[in-house]
């Protein structure tokens, strides 16, 4: 039985979606692991620091969630947490080319790991954390997408670069 799996991404912020896939994906397993990356082709809003924290706290109330930053190559970071499995989100068919094509470079790096691939409840299809950036930076409400705690900070920082 597979009991560890790694949920990969920059959560820049964390969503509802994302959170709705590691309830459910914390049903499944007995660890998932939040996996924040430090680098990426994306230059990210908040820092890794910044964006660890906030999943920390977005995460606190489950036991079986663990959230940690990485910086080097996930097959590595897979292999240094003892994770077999990823977990990724479709949220439209438009995500499906891209996860395509990541699972299969991920399997060429190592054939042991495999993708699994969860789909957040239909209300929560539409979330992204770019559009819920972009809603912040435009003085928007963002409550309707991401808990409480990472809205003011939304809009404390996009307050900041205004300034």
């Amino acid at each position: 039985m597979r009991k560890i799996v790694v949920y990969p991404g920059t959560f820049d912020p964390v969503t509802f979606g994302h959170m709705d896939l590691v309830e459910r994906a914390s049903r499944m397993f007995e660890k998932i692991i939040v996996a924040i990356a430090a680098g990426s082709h994306k230059t990210p809003f908040f820092s890794v620091r910044e964006r660890v924290e906030m999943a920390q706290e977005t995460f606190a109330g489950q036991k079986n969630v663990v959230v940690k930053g990485f910086s080097c190559l996930l097959m590595n970071f897979m292999r240094e947490e003892g994770a077999d499995i990823i977990l990724r989100g479709l949220r439209a068919v438009s995500d499906f080319d891209y996860e395509f094509q990541l699972a299969g470079m991920n399997r060429q790096l190592n054939p042991e790991v495999e993708s699994l691939f969860l789909m957040p409840a239909e209300h929560y299809t539409y979330i992204s954390s770019s559009m819920v950036r972009e809603i912040a930076h435009l003085g928007g409400d963002v409550g309707r997408f991401v808990p409480p705690h990472v809205a003011l900070r939304l809009a404390q920082k996009s307050q900041q670069a205004a300034s």
